[in-house]
């Protein structure tokens, strides 16, 4: 099998959609010998900062000399990079070779990678495997184990609200879901929150680690991969990650930011640059899109709202009607690189935001 079948094979399966629930990728890891019961994962769910934070802990580990498997998702750059170790991206053969033997299963895209990210980090004898959650906890299909080493909950915000449900707490919930019987979980400051998971530690006897607030995000993101290394008797000089699509400068007057949520947007704004800014925003749908144009669209001097290729994207129509209410000068473009190209034309700082999935779409235009 070539890699790009292999890619056809998965890009199939994404007309499945999301279907919160365990049942069928715990039947195909069963298949594969329940590869994920015989690893010592490191679970990590959360609204926002659970990849970095899973990033943090992953090049942590492996500044102490342990070989560790790192699952993030979206893709953002290379489809691979969601499953990798030490820092090298599944090869193209290793991939193949999985979907070859399970593409043919009848789970969706996020379920085979599951399941494929388990074996592989199985197959190669990882350290640890360190493992964020997709979209919420209970339910995600990486939860489809009995007992991680340890488990992390980053920033909890409203988020999926037609999936976790309609209130902080409902979210909190799922979230808490991947906490299990007498395992220890590494909290980050959730004060809104934070009774959920003392429910939750009574109901399970688990053991919470609370992380002080540190003023700053950033630095409660840093605090909380500490805590999970000393937790593990591990020690390292950790230093924050540069992400794809993280407030990520791609030159002087261009940065690319993937956050889609209200608490994403409060955090973007306090890095945004003085001066004028034109933006092309895409949303999901199914996101609060009012809540994070209320932040930033204010900033902006001139918003592009386009659409990314998702089919879960909003309309650019209805996404720049949205932001007219909070930005003066709005345009719509469907098209993301003309979108992108239109604001080159306008000048000055240039921001692409709103979406990872925009971010993919634009991010080889913007080097």
């Amino acid at each position: 099998m070539q890699y790009e079948q292999a890619l056809e094979i998965i890009k199939a399966k994404q007309s499945l959609g999301i279907k919160p629930g365990l049942s069928a990728v715990e039947a195909l890891l069963k298949k594969m010998g329940s590869p994920q019961e015989k690893l010592r994962v490191i679970h990590i769910a959360g609204t926002n900062g659970k990849g970095t934070v899973a990033n943090l802990i992953a090049s942590g580990l492996s500044a102490c000399g342990l070989r560790v498997g790192l699952f993030t998702s979206p893709w953002v750059v290379d489809y691979r990079e969601q499953i990798s170790i030490n820092g090298a991206y599944i090869s193209k053969e290793r991939l193949c070779e999985y979907i070859s033997l399970y593409g043919g299963e009848s789970v969706t895209e996020f379920e085979l990678l599951t399941a494929v990210m388990y074996k592989y980090f199985y197959d190669e004898r990882v350290d640890y495997a360190v493992v964020e959650c997709g979209m919420g906890g209970k339910l995600d299909a990486t939860n489809a184990l009995s007992h991680p080493q340890l488990c992390v909950i980053t920033s909890v915000s409203m988020d999926h609200t037609d999936f976790l449900g309609k209130s902080l707490c409902d979210i909190a919930s799922q979230k808490a879901g991947i906490i299990k019987n007498g395992c220890a979980c590494v909290l980050y400051p959730n004060p809104a929150c934070e009774a959920v998971f003392e429910n939750r530690r009574k109901e399970t006897g688990s053991r919470l680690i609370k992380v002080r607030e540190q003023g700053d995000f950033k630095k409660n993101n840093l605090a909380v991969a500490g805590e999970c290394l000393a937790f593990l008797g591990q020690c390292a000089q950790l230093e924050y990650p540069a992400l794809p699509a993280r407030q990520e400068y791609l030159a002087d007057n261009m940065m690319l930011d993937g956050a889609h949520n209200e608490d994403g947007a409060r955090a973007l704004l306090k890095a945004l640059p003085a001066g004028d800014i034109t933006a092309v925003i895409s949303m999901m749908a199914d996101k609060d899109y009012d809540s994070y144009l209320r932040i930033i669209a204010p900033r902006c001097k001139s918003i592009i709202a386009t659409e990314a290729s998702n089919p879960r994207a909003l309309s650019a129509q209805k996404l720049a009607r949205a932001a007219a209410a909070y930005c003066g000068s709005v345009a719509a473009q469907p098209d993301p690189h003309l979108a992108l190209k239109a604001a080159r034309e306008r000048g000055g700082f240039i921001l692409v935001c709103g979406s990872f999935f925009l971010a993919r779409d634009l991010r080889k235009d913007m080097l």
